[in-house]
């Protein structure tokens, strides 16, 4: 990540660029508020680390100038200082500057400061991408909509139910729960790449359709591994990218795209994979009739230890009441009278 550092004293400016430099990050230099505000406006910087005393313009303006425009995204702001009372601290933080340094310091301070800068960005840039490519799946399937909403829910409901399990205590924490919330989305996102006259085909599929259909598991799964291995370090591409290979895994082997059984299926594949189908029985489609709760119930007992994992079957009737209460509360209230298609030998509703 590139950093902008403003600082008017030559010893200083060597000082924290050559620190910066040592822990990785790619240093440019400013010399006062003014010239900073400038390369700001690039683009290229979403970290300061500013000293506030300097001609031109001090750190505390930089900060009043940079909190007046609008960016594109947050630029996360350090001011550096030899005064460390609360005064000045209330005076930076109401110019808009998110952390403090005081001076003299130490370069490991400065480095975990700046990691939690880098969190925090990435919370941002976490949040608005995985939103983006859910919308991105939304567009090119009718039968998105509350669907992916649902989805989400009832994932995080199962992964609630295992965390208390001593089975998965060590597994499933606060933060894989809230991974999962977000990335269960994008199971499908793959469809992208799925031609209309499959997708979108209102009745049943042909074999060599269905095996058309069957790739968005790898279009989509190959298309956040490329994105995963440009930045290793984002669990939650990893967990997407888990959940968009494996969500049509089944427990006995016989899913696909891998073929992989058991606990060869990352646990948030498992998940999703019955959240899924749950989600797809439970709904009125143009090609299928919509099952009432407890006959989708019957299909997911049925489905223990051979399509689902059988803990998380548990999970889900351990759960049931908070799973029809979502099911209710996001039902496609004002979805059209749609005509209803036999099932063919194809199970769309599990695709």
């Amino acid at each position: 990540m590139r950093v902008l550092v403003v600082e008017d004293d030559c010893v200083s400016a060597e000082f924290l660029s050559d620190s910066l430099s040592c822990f990785g990050y790619d240093v440019t230099m400013a010399e006062n508020g003014r010239e900073a505000f400038e390369l700001l406006r690039s683009g290229e910087f979403r970290m300061v680390v500013s000293d506030w005393e300097m001609p031109e313009m001090s750190g505390d303006e930089l900060c009043r100038q940079i909190r007046a425009r609008k960016w594109n995204s947050y630029i996360y702001i350090m001011l550096v200082t030899y005064f460390d009372g609360i005064d000045r601290v209330v005076e930076g933080l109401r110019a808009g500057a998110d952390d403090f340094l005081s001076k003299p310091y130490h370069p490991d301070e400065l480095r975990v400061r700046l990691r939690t800068a880098e969190r925090i960005l990435t919370l941002e840039s976490r949040d608005v991408l995985l939103f983006a490519l859910a919308k991105l799946t939304e567009s090119r399937d009718n039968d998105t909509g509350m669907h992916l909403d649902r989805i989400r829910e009832y994932c995080r409901i199962l992964a609630q139910e295992l965390s208390t399990w001593d089975t998965y205590r060590d597994e499933i924490d606060g933060e894989y729960i809230q991974l999962l919330y977000l990335t269960s989305p994008l199971h499908d996102i793959g469809k992208v790449g799925i031609p209309d006259s499959v997708l979108l085909k209102p009745g049943p599929l042909t074999p060599d359709e269905f095996e058309v259909m069957k790739q968005h598991t790898t279009i989509g799964g190959q298309t956040l591994q490329a994105v995963t291995q440009a930045h290793p370090e984002a669990r939650y591409l990893a967990m997407a990218r888990d959940i968009a290979y494996t969500h049509h895994e089944r427990f006995d082997g016989d899913g696909y795209p891998f073929g992989l059984r058991a606990k060869e299926i990352p646990l948030c594949g498992r998940v999703t994979a019955l959240a899924d189908v749950y989600d797809a029985l439970t709904s009125r489609r143009v090609y299928k009739a919509k099952m009432s709760h407890s006959e989708a119930r019957e299909v997911i007992l049925e489905g223990s230890g051979t399509h689902f994992d059988p803990d998380i079957v548990q999970a889900f009737l351990k759960r049931e009441f908070e799973i029809v209460r979502v099911a209710r509360a996001m039902s496609e209230t004002n979805a059209p009278n749609l005509s209803v298609v036999p099932l063919a030998a194809t199970p769309r509703m599990l695709i």
